[in-house]
């Protein structure tokens, strides 16, 4: 599925530690793993934090070698130096490329502000077609050597099958569980039928669509792989919080969402679930577009 990873480097922790998760991915797929940093040109964001360089370029191979670093001899790395403006140098590198997936580093909660928007990283994903893993921030030395959960959120949707596959196969890939969960957002529904409080009526009616969202997400898992036997919940809360916790109870390593085409993106990413599920959780989330 993936035979050639890229990631972009700036000289920044949550880059190094995407560096872990290519270099992790590229192991267990026999893939070709790119490194790429672009020196920021037009007023672009992404100026890399590793200083003391006598030049750019320099400063450049600098933050290259270091990211190299990270992976040691696990796998071949090829380098690339560019130049522009970050988010638009990777997107088109991309489309221009045989790159399959991108390994793109968040900066913590702390920096985010309101969330992702005006980052490199949140760019790369309004502008690739291509599926995007965004790794939190962390030390790289605390990337793990494999991945044992993998979580499908769902709300019913065809969108929200857009990852499956790629779920199903890092599943494979790994040995790994997969889980499969819905939100009930039972106070907001209140709310939004005008409801002065929250029915034992409506909560049963919001988790038995929750139990269908399930359902038809369980049933596209076993379209590509009938041997697997995902565990399924049905939870509470707003949606990117019941997804937050559902990770830390449950171990989760690696959320897979779906993400909808170019025309729908900039509504679902900003201020969308996506987007908030990217702010909150600490492990790695794999955004995948919906192919429309």
């Amino acid at each position: 599925m993936y035979d050639r990873i890229l990631v972009p480097v700036d000289g920044s922790a949550p880059a190094k530690r995407a560096v872990g998760y290519g270099a992790l991915l590229a192991e267990a797929y026999g893939a070709e793993l790119e490194l790429l940093h672009v020196l920021a040109r037009g007023g672009g964001e992404g100026a890399g934090d590793d200083g003391g360089a006598d030049s750019d370029a320099e400063r450049g191979a600098a933050v290259l070698g270091s990211a190299r670093e990270v992976v040691g001899d696990r796998v071949p790395v090829e380098t690339r130096l560019l130049e522009g403006v970050p988010h638009r140098v990777v997107s088109d590198h991309v489309a221009g490329s045989e790159v399959d997936l991108v390994v793109m580093g968040r900066r913590g909660r702390a920096g985010l502000g309101e969330g992702l928007l005006g980052s490199v990283t949140e760019r790369v994903l309004v502008g690739t077609d291509v599926p995007v893993l965004v790794v939190p921030e962390g030390d790289p030395e605390t990337v793990p050597d494999g991945l044992s959960t993998v979580l499908l959120p769902t709300d019913g949707s065809e969108n929200a099958e857009a990852a499956t596959g790629h779920a199903v196969d890092l599943v494979r890939r790994f040995g790994a569980a997969i889980h499969v969960a819905t939100v009930v957002d039972a106070e907001s529904a209140g709310g939004l039928f005008g409801a002065e409080d929250v029915t034992d009526d409506l909560v049963e009616r919001l988790e038995a669509g929750g139990e269908e969202a399930v359902a038809r997400m369980v049933e596209a898992v076993r379209a590509v792989d009938p041997d697997l036997d995902p565990a399924t919940a049905v939870v509470h809360g707003t949606p990117h919080e019941g997804i937050r916790d559902y990770v830390l109870d449950h171990g989760v390593d690696l959320v897979a969402m779906g993400s909808r085409g170019r025309s729908d993106i900039e509504r679902q990413l900003f201020g969308s679930v996506t987007k908030r599920v990217l702010r909150v959780v600490d492990v790695p989330v794999l955004v995948v577009r919906d192919a429309e």
